[in-house]
């Protein structure tokens, strides 16, 4: 039933929007709920979206959770007058199969009628996503201080370059090769992979407050300071008169690419859910996802939501 999904993406500062948005059930398949983590639910009814439209006499309504009855004074999932369900701050331990029977009658007059209606609600995350630049430098001997050195202060001026974007950058690798070059000697290259993130805001560092808080928009704004930053390297070394120094950008090596990554327990499948389509989403029942890549793997034994390991 995942293409009958309902979801609405919906900017962090618009989560009162949220509130408003209802979602009916169907009586041929579940419908998929996506419900952001620890945020406010959806109103789930329990209703079809014809019965919606018509009076309905001595409704009665009762849900059950992946934990059972689910009674309205329980302070995590409240059950409105309506009949509506509703999630106060969604834990990745509530995703899983609702059901509400709907027991009505159509008129005064007629019997009774039964209805059982299933959701799967699904708890989602947004990717946490950075670029990833590798860049190539002239460098001193392999086993000299200088590279050291110089990957030191490297890092500190990257790392400064993004700081007001309240970005940070990491080095995830440095490697030193002695390449022989065509029709000449060898020489010494250092091979560096850096990556540039957004600093979490919830983690107490330095929050950003600027209304650009927007995590792709500030990371754009890093990659190009950053591109910028070599750019100027190529540049200087052009106007030296005297003979290149031991450490030097090698021009037209910077490649940046943009990398998506989840949390374990989640991933993305535009598939599995039309409805959110680039949302890190709970791994179903069936699958799991170790690490922070994005793809909820296959796992015949694991049972639970949100596996993070094949058990």
């Amino acid at each position: 039933g995942g293409i009958f999904g309902y979801f609405a993406r919906l900017p962090r500062s618009f989560r009162l929007t949220q509130d408003s948005l209802k979602i009916v059930g169907s009586s041929h398949f579940p419908v998929s709920v996506y419900v952001m983590l620890h945020q406010k639910s959806p109103h789930v009814l329990c209703v079809t979206q014809q019965l919606r439209n018509t009076e309905l006499v001595d409704p009665s309504f009762q849900w059950h959770g992946p934990k059972g009855k689910i009674i309205s004074e329980n302070s995590t999932a409240q059950v409105t007058s309506t009949g509506s369900l509703i999630f106060q701050n969604f834990e990745e331990s509530m995703s899983g199969v609702y059901t509400c029977f709907l027991e009505y009658r159509p008129t005064v007059e007629e019997v009774v009628k039964n209805l059982q209606l299933k959701y799967i609600v699904y708890a989602y995350r947004d990717p946490h996503f950075y670029y990833q630049f590798t860049a190539r430098y002239h460098a001193a001997p392999c086993n000299s201080i200088y590279n050291i050195s110089f990957e030191r202060k490297l890092l500190q001026i990257l790392s400064k370059l993004v700081l007001d974007l309240s970005c940070e950058v990491s080095l995830l690798k440095s490697e030193c090769h002695r390449i022989k070059m065509q029709r000449a000697g060898l020489q010494n290259e250092l091979f560096f992979t850096f990556s540039v993130s957004s600093i979490d805001t919830d983690k107490g560092r330095k929050p950003c407050t600027d209304h650009n808080c927007e995590t792709s928009k500030r990371l754009s704004k890093a990659k190009n300071l950053i591109e910028r930053f070599f750019n100027q390297q190529v540049e200087a070394l052009g106007k030296r008169v005297e003979p290149l120094p031991e450490i030097y950008y090698i021009e037209g090596t910077l490649q940046m690419i943009w990398i998506n990554r989840c949390f374990p327990g989640y991933g993305i499948n535009s598939l599995k859910h039309p409805r959110c389509p680039e949302c890190c989403v709970v791994c179903s029942p069936g699958s799991y996802n170790p690490r922070d890549g994005i793809h909820c793997f296959q796992c015949n034994s694991s049972l639970v939501f949100g596996a993070k390991a094949c058990i």
